[in-house]
């Protein structure tokens, strides 16, 4: 079962539709309890990182989750401003984030090649994918593209971490995974085939 992590922030809808269509059978947890039959887990995320993490925090889940992804080695994807927190920290907020693959997130509009870029990144994206990835085991193609929306981005502590990275400026980590955990900036539940095959490969891998 995979379980969408229903904390107040994030399209669930659009995941839930997207694995009904793939044949998948996902349900949206909104406490910790739902988590129970958890194989899977996607932790999606839009806006702010602090106001994120806060209703993260508030929810209730945080502790079962960090069980369940540290202990249990249940697979987990974040999503945009899930990805995000599983960061260490980010510029844009002062809250910790769940720190489960090191890194930081920063603006844009603080590095050099992109500072006067328009912001925010918004589109599609060519991901340029490493070898040996779970998320792109069955690829759709060899350039699949993404559509993003975001200022920030991912910096991953130690690169082996990166999966796939995608240019704005300059090319950034677009999709981080450490074992069992992943992460991806771009947004699958809107990237139409490629997207789908992306989520299939989590639910499969």
């Amino acid at each position: 079962m995979i379980r969408i992590v229903d904390y107040g922030v994030g399209n669930i809808q659009a995941f839930l539709t997207l694995f009904k269509r793939l044949g998948v059978d996902a349900q949206r947890a909104t406490h910790a309890e739902a988590l129970a039959d958890a194989t899977r887990l996607i932790l999606p995320g839009v806006g702010h990182f602090d106001h994120a993490m806060q209703r993260l925090n508030d929810s209730g889940m945080r502790e079962r989750l960090e069980e369940l992804v540290l202990e249990a080695k249940i697979p987990v994807v974040g999503v945009c401003v899930g990805m995000q927190m599983l960061a260490t920290g980010s510029e844009e907020g002062k809250l910790p984030g769940l720190n489960w693959i090191p890194g930081h997130v920063r603006a844009f509009a603080n590095h050099p090649q992109a500072k006067d870029l328009p912001m925010p990144h918004m589109g599609w994206n060519t991901l340029k994918v490493r070898e040996g990835s779970t998320l792109f085991a069955q690829a759709a193609e060899e350039a699949p593209q993404f559509y993003f929306l975001h200022s920030y981005y991912f910096d991953a502590q130690q690169k082996e971490d990166v999966a796939a990275t995608a240019h704005y400026g300059f090319d950034f980590d677009a999709v981080v995974s450490r074992g069992h955990i992943h992460g991806v900036q771009c947004h699958p539940e809107k990237s139409h085939h490629w997207g789908a095959q992306l989520l299939k490969n989590f639910a499969e891998g």
